[in-house]
């Protein structure tokens, strides 16, 4: 039902296929995001053109909205969002670093305020497993303590030990065949920290591993310095996967230390807010200059949006106040997204990573 196949490796980066009761990832992946059952703006057919291979949904905010209960009704996740493909769901661990002023942490739980109208709601590893069981995605992510960089010593080492007493407890309530349950790696830029929660997790049978715990606070450099020692730490045979990380450069670095999944909401989220992202950095389209630009938003894109409408109209749309705009932005996004991580797959096997930076120098700028 679940397989992971590495088919080349380049010095540490891996070219694979995640195969999935929903269908096959070829790795290394970009996953779009779909909080709430949806890809902002974006239908699934709009989706799976840009060359999608898997989504990403959220624990929290569908317990939130509408609930797991009715979800579960609607014939789960993949009928509800119309999306045939894979699909992950974070468990809300995530949450509880983002949502740190709302929520209150314990050895049994967290207990959020609804930053919707205030209503309490408690996440632990049975119940935020038993949500994911309902949803129904092919991937579900163990529930964790996600701390804040910087922190110190003792905050790191109390979230690393609540992540791996809750990992085994997740395993515990885990349901599901049709579900990988993956584990989730903290210990921040302590490498023995890092060690310590990987050495606990691997007996526990997780299917897959995620990093957690980084694009939190550290710079690029920070980041970097954790990802291939992580890498080494990780079994060989499992898929691994980075979470929260987007940012070309970022991307790249990972896949160099042995990386095959990622998610992140800078597609569409700068998508939304008016920013483009092409192969050599991002253009702001509400910018004068675009004001009669009949160029597309990238050369050489196979986007509908690149095919078939101009920079100046998308400026235009942004100024109106159109939501098309919003969505045509937001799809480009996730096609520049699609082929760069297809670029890169091409690449390991012809064993030329390296001159991915030639074709894409945003990945080795900020954007």
């Amino acid at each position: 039902m679940f397989d992971f196949a590495i088919k080349h490796t380049h010095r540490s980066a891996r070219r694979g296929v995640f195969r999935t009761p929903h269908g096959e990832v070829q790795t290394p992946a970009f996953m779009p995001v779909g909080t709430a059952g949806t890809v902002k703006g974006i239908t699934p057919s709009q989706l799976k053109a840009t060359g999608a291979h898997m989504i990403l949904a959220n624990t929290y905010h569908l317990q939130l909205r509408p609930t797991a209960d009715v979800v579960r009704e609607l014939g789960g996740l993949h009928t509800l969002m119309g999306w045939n493909g894979p699909i992950l769901t974070d468990s809300g661990g995530f949450q509880v670093f983002s949502l740190a002023g709302i929520n209150k942490i314990t050895d049994d739980g967290v207990e959020f305020q609804s930053h919707i109208d205030g209503a309490r709601l408690t996440l632990n590893p049975e119940s935020a497993t038993e949500v994911q069981n309902k949803l129904g995605a092919d991937v579900i992510m163990a529930f964790d303590q996600c701390p804040p960089l910087p922190c110190n010593r003792e905050t790191l080492a109390s979230a690393v030990d609540r992540t791996i007493r809750w990992a085994q407890r997740c395993q515990n309530a885990h349901r599901r065949e049709d579900q990988a349950l993956f584990g989730i790696v903290q210990g921040g830029l302590d490498l023995g920290e890092r060690q310590r929660c990987v050495d606990a997790l691997v007996g526990m049978g997780f299917k897959g591993f995620a990093l957690g715990g980084l694009s939190v606070g550290e710079t690029h450099e920070e980041m970097v310095s954790v990802l291939e020692p992580c890498g080494e730490m990780l079994p060989v045979d499992k898929p691994r996967y980075l979470m929260g990380v987007g940012m070309p450069r970022d991307i790249l670095a990972a896949v160099q230390a042995g990386i095959d999944l990622f998610d992140c909401v800078l597609p569409t989220r700068n998508g939304r807010n008016s920013q483009a992202f092409t192969a050599t950095g991002q253009l702001k389209m509400r910018n004068e200059r675009h004001k009669i630009d009949t160029a597309p938003l990238e050369e050489g894109c196979d986007c509908e949006t690149c095919e078939r409408f101009s920079r100046g109209y998308i400026r235009h749309l942004f100024i109106a106040g159109e939501m098309l705009a919003a969505t045509l932005t937001s799809i480009h996004n996730l096609r520049f997204y699609q082929r760069f991580m297809a670029r890169i797959r091409e690449l390991i096997v012809e064993d030329r990573l390296d001159d991915i930076t030639e074709e894409f120098p945003i990945a080795v700028s900020e954007g």
